[in-house]
């Protein structure tokens, strides 16, 4: 049996717990694996369950770039991805519940400027992408309502075309329950200059009622 390369593996899983469509268009094509580990060490596999104790605090991100050609990275070494800057946001997109979306998507997390750490020759390197800007908006834990089932926590990584400064109108300074709401990750990307090219997620089991 063939294997599928990490990135048709990842398409699969989004379309497996439809990620696809619910979220992401059906013409969604990554170029970028995602990483990301909480502080307690619980990383997120592409829909493996975790506990909301498992991710109260702001994750690190890593993230592999999957489509610079070989003779490019010869060339230029970790120069070239270290100059990208990224948009990670992290959603909700089973607000209040699957089977009643009227909040979808829910924004826990928007952070801009992530850049890849220098490169070096250490193991004991960290290869957490840096954090080169304050969360435009911070980190909400995940707090599904009883009752509501499987929530779908879903990382999105947008490459900058544009600035990593955004206007105050431009969907990222929001930390208001109600302002987090109704979050659209497809037209963010199309009028902020972002081009999505990566993406995770976990689940969450919400507490019977």
């Amino acid at each position: 049996m063939a294997h599928l390369d990490p990135l048709t593996s990842l398409v699969a899983a989004l379309k497996r717990d439809h990620i696809i469509p619910d979220v992401l268009p059906e013409s969604f094509n990554p170029s970028v694996l995602l990483d990301v580990v909480f502080p307690n060490g619980k990383e997120v596999l592409l829909g493996n369950e975790l506990s909301k104790e498992d991710v109260m605090d702001e994750p690190a991100i890593n993230y592999v770039p999957m489509n610079m050609p070989f003779e490019q990275a010869e060339a230029t070494g970790e120069s070239a991805s270290e100059e990208i800057a990224y948009t990670l946001v992290m959603l909700d997109p089973d607000m209040p519940s699957k089977a009643d979306v009227k909040f979808r998507c829910f924004a826990h997390w928007i952070i801009m400027g992530l850049k890849s750490p220098a490169h070096s020759a250490s193991r004991t390197s960290d290869p957490s992408a840096l954090k080169t800007h304050v969360s435009t908006t911070s980190y909400m834990p995940p707090e599904p309502l009883p009752g509501s089932g499987i929530h779908r926590y879903t990382f999105l990584l947008y490459q900058e075309l544009l600035s990593s400064e955004l206007p105050q109108d431009a969907m990222v300074h929001h930390d208001t329950v109600k302002e987090r709401q109704e979050w659209d990750p497809v037209s963010f990307g199309d009028k902020n200059g972002r081009k999505l090219v990566g993406a995770t997620y976990f689940l969450i089991a919400a507490p019977e009622q």
